[in-house]
């Protein structure tokens, strides 16, 4: 037994109301177990119990023993004068302050705490994954779209910062953010101090010179040969040794990059140069997505490839076969997930847009879920899981919730826990 426990067996009146008796012996009839309060004071505010034939309103505190109440120090806290019961699960001292308590050991179904301890006794995997197939449609769908909203109100807390922190330019935030998802999880963070190290007004000034753009990129990235040993790799130096004493730039360490056990597409390389050719081939890309329609348009603007010279490179300096870098579907998705949607999203809410909120979550419905290892967790859960807004939800209620067992916090542990 856990207080956490006992706060949702009361809260739900999970226990058997029949001969309720207060230590004293007096009779209990619990009308409103009260509203559950997660900060300080009381545990259970309003409620309402009628005692020995009297009705009382006020609060309940909830406590393993009975001696934790002066253990606690509540005896001398004014915010705990208008307790009227005192609930406990194990009754095993006597206080002299006069409010009745109620023991509620031998009130709890043995089943309940059965469920309960076999959930938490799971180390690996989701403590309910026994569970999910019996889980009704109903609990399983309402749930879910709560993880969802959850999920991307979690991620627009990066962009409220950011946008703090660029003077809530729109503009320069959404290219700080597109950034660090061009770098995937691997690159995030150094693909981020490359965008805060080139600001995308000193791009916009070279916007019609692909090659500026590369140069000031790979330039800043610490990714330019020390010795070039091309055509293409000796202009991107030349280039870069004249704009970087015109913006003053600031060179990102070459040691924050990372190849080792990456695809070659996703090589921090092949990422800044298809990065350079969106920026290139989209001015005020900000502007263009909040305008957008549909996942189409999206894929419209991303179509990009990398120069010719990464046709056959996916290092400096190094052949491979040829085939162009186009920046593919999948990459396009994940941008669209991790970046337009919490952006459209939050857009929405501060400039009041249902016309943008209503399309982050549409863009979630048009792309195919995710499947990996957080996903095929769930198989057994009868939902159909073939749109990104479901295998997000997953994500949201496995990281959030399943992981560290707040199985009292989630509908669908509830449910378990209620059968």
């Amino acid at each position: 037994m856990t207080e956490q426990f006992l706060h949702y067996i009361w809260k739900y009146r999970l226990f058997d109301h029949r001969n309720l008796i207060t230590t004293k012996g007096e009779v209990v009839e619990v009308k409103n177990p009260g509203i559950h309060n997660q900060d300080a004071g009381p545990d259970f505010s309003h409620a309402k119990v009628r005692i020995h034939g009297t009705l009382w309103a006020g609060n309940v505190e909830l406590h393993l023993f009975t001696s934790q109440w002066m253990q606690h120090g509540h005896q001398n806290n004014e915010a705990y004068d208008n307790v009227i019961l005192h609930v406990v699960y194990e009754h095993d001292a006597d206080n002299d302050d006069g409010i009745p308590v109620l023991e509620l050991r031998h009130h709890i179904s043995s089943d309940i705490l059965l469920n309960y301890e076999r959930m938490m006794l799971i180390k690996d995997g989701l403590p309910c994954s026994n569970h999910l197939p019996v889980i009704d449609d109903f609990t399983a769908s309402n749930w879910l779209e709560r993880m969802l909203i959850e999920r991307i109100e979690d991620k627009t807390k990066v962009i409220d910062e950011s946008l703090k922190q660029n003077s809530n330019n729109w503009e320069q935030t959404f290219y700080h953010l597109l950034a660090r998802n061009f770098g995937f999880k691997t690159n995030a963070l150094p693909f981020e101090l490359l965008a805060k190290n080139t600001p995308v007004e000193y791009l916009a000034k070279h916007k019609d010179q692909l090659l500026q753009i590369e140069a000031m990129l790979f330039g800043n990235a610490g990714l330019l040969p020390v010795n070039p040993i091309n055509e293409y790799e000796a202009n991107l130096a030349r280039e870069y040794n004249l704009l970087k004493n015109k913006f003053n730039s600031i060179s990102t360490n070459k040691s924050l990059w990372k190849f080792l056990r990456m695809r070659p597409f996703n090589f921090p390389t092949v990422r800044i140069a298809q990065f350079a050719a969106l920026i290139h081939k989209s001015a005020h890309l900000f502007s263009k997505i909040i305008d957008v329609k549909n996942l189409k348009e999206i894929h419209q603007l991303f179509d990009v490839h990398a120069s010719q010279y990464w046709d056959e490179h996916y290092h400096f300096g190094k052949k491979a076969d040829v085939q162009k870098k186009h920046l593919g579907t999948d990459a396009i998705n994940n941008i669209t997930i991790n970046t337009i949607v919490p952006l459209l999203f939050y857009y929405g809410k501060i400039k009041d847009s249902e016309r943008h909120v209503k399309l982050s979550l549409k863009l979630l419905e048009e792309i195919p879920a995710e499947r990996n290892n957080i996903t095929k967790k769930f198989l057994t859960l009868n939902v159909q899981n073939d749109k990104a807004s479901i295998s997000q939800a997953f994500i949201q209620l496995h990281n959030n919730y399943c992981m560290h067992k707040k199985c009292l916090q989630c509908a669908i542990g509830l449910k378990i826990m209620k059968q």
